[in-house]
């Protein structure tokens, strides 16, 4: 799964990535945990993107909880067009989340251990995403998303059996036109690289802690 990642670029950048007109002032963050407000890419129609901020953990709109259920953080690309939960949202609102890394945890005897993943080339990731909105019985509203995921390759998969599916440059437009409304489509755009993009390291235990955000949580062991 993912259940943390990190956000920790300048604003302008950001931007600059995904072809944005604006992007709101916003501090880093290094601890991205469930349950909180997330920045996510989507299309603005008309030509445009637009950045937009949705609750991580995916309320479907049929959903008996609302904002009490926590909600889908995760949704796996292999089955994401065919499960009901995502199944609209994989045909009509998917969505781009930035990041500089992410985290997962290696189960080890003494307990698990933290690791934090990053590009090779140093470019941000996309990570690919699925947004719904929920409206309750009493006008509430709550738009929510969740990270999609895939069979972890050669430089996670000795940490964690799953990792976020991270859509490429060239892809952005085609995973987010809302034009294209075919779930399965949209789900043989991500194409697993050769060599992995990815590269990562073990790091402290604070990132356990939810409320723990600084940057010092993506250093490697060996620094601290």
């Amino acid at each position: 799964m993912c259940g943390r990642f990190a956000l920790g670029i300048p604003r302008k950048k950001l931007a600059e990535e995904f072809g944005l007109d604006a992007v709101p002032e916003a501090p880093a963050r290094y601890n991205i945990a469930p349950g909180q407000l997330v920045e996510a890419v989507v299309d603005a129609g008309f030509g445009r993107r637009e950045m937009r901020l949705f609750r991580w953990g995916l309320v479907p709109s049929w959903s008996k909880e609302g904002s009490k259920g926590r909600g889908f953080v995760n949704a796996r690309l292999e089955t994401a067009a065919e499960k009901p939960s995502f199944r609209a949202a994989m045909r009509y609102r998917r969505c781009l989340l930035p990041a500089s890394g992410f985290y997962e945890w290696q189960a080890r005897p003494g307990g698990k251990q933290p690791w934090y993943f990053y590009r090779t080339d140093g470019r941000l990731a996309a990570l690919a995403g699925l947004w719904e909105r929920y409206e309750g019985a009493m006008g509430e509203i709550v738009e929510s998303c969740a990270v999609l995921t895939t069979e972890a390759d050669e430089a996670v998969s000795p940490v964690h059996e799953r990792m976020p599916v991270a859509i490429e440059p060239k892809d952005y437009e085609r995973w987010l036109d809302t034009a294209m409304r075919d779930g399965a489509r949209a789900a043989s755009i991500f194409r697993r690289p050769g060599p992995s993009i990815w590269a990562g390291h073990p790091v402290g235990p604070g990132v356990n802690r939810a409320a723990a955000d600084e940057e010092q949580l993506i250093l490697p062991l060996t620094m601290r």
